[in-house]
């Protein structure tokens, strides 16, 4: 079993987002680290990017912030390296495209291998284009991870089966960020994605509230918590790290709180 799948072991695992760099890479450290004690089972890393078409305005904010803090993509691996080797909590890169053709496919998953990341989230690399890197992540044991978004219906068996490490279910159509209200039928959507894996598959895109996240875990192997997360960081800056440490634990008690001995069966109907 991969490093990510030990997260899912013992329940729903918790999963924090953070840009690497905002505000300094060297804070980026410590709050990924205070975020793992704190309870956060994965750790999503976002490296910074000049158009993440992905992301709302909170997160894009965080990358120019990061950015002109000089951050560069040898700085992110660096940040996961020095985590490494205090902490064995998973880390995953979340990066565009772009970033990784530049470096080289092999030489950007080599370097994965080297600085312990344990898989990588590419939101703009077409499903059916996956072909020119899962082989290359494989070969370096790292997941690329994939994602199920609201419009994935007819895709779902595809994607699903080929995935590796967890599966990033996109809970609403649109960009990230926090939302007052999720609309999407998680239930159906889950149900058909267990329907032809068990692979963990974990809800992001708009969770930031204990009973969103309570409310998930009635299906989810896994909840994904970014902008929030980020919001903190922008709030309080180099003084973030308690804060996100009190945001977690009150996330991972709602979590545990909403979990039941017959959650797991339910959630692989």
């Amino acid at each position: 079993m991969s490093n990510i799948g030990h997260a899912f072991k013992n329940g729903v695992a918790f999963i924090a987002f953070v840009t690497a760099g905002d505000p300094s890479i060297e804070k980026s450290a410590e709050f990924i680290l205070e975020l793992s004690h704190s309870g956060a089972d994965i750790i999503e890393i976002g490296v910074p990017f000049s158009d993440p078409i992905a992301e709302g305005a909170v997160i894009q904010q965080a990358n120019i912030r990061a950015l002109k803090a000089g951050a560069t993509i040898e700085r992110v691996f660096g940040l996961a390296e020095t985590v490494r080797r205090e902490s064995t909590v998973p880390l995953v890169f979340l990066t565009y495209l772009n970033p990784v053709f530049h470096y080289g496919y092999r030489a950007f998953f080599e370097r994965c291998e080297r600085a312990g990341v344990d898989g990588v989230i590419i939101p703009d690399l077409p499903f059916e284009e996956h072909g020119e890197v899962r082989p290359i992540a494989a070969d370096c044991g790292v997941d690329l991870i994939s994602l199920i978004a609201p419009t994935s219906a007819r895709r779902i068996k595809d994607i699903a089966r080929a995935a590796s490490g967890f599966l990033y279910i996109v809970s609403s159509l649109g960009v990230t960020g926090v939302r007052s209200e999720i609309t999407t039928d998680l239930s159906a959507l889950l149900g058909a994605v267990k329907a032809e894996t068990s692979l963990p598959a974990a809800v992001g895109f708009g969770i930031h509230t204990p009973e969103q996240a309570a409310d998930i875990v009635r299906f989810a192997d896994g909840v994904i918590v970014g902008s929030a997360l980020v919001c903190i960081i922008e709030r309080h800056g180099e003084n973030a790290a308690p804060h996100l440490a009190a945001y977690v634990k009150r996330m991972k008690s709602a979590i545990a709180d909403a979990a039941s001995p017959a959650k797991p069966a339910e959630r692989g109907k």
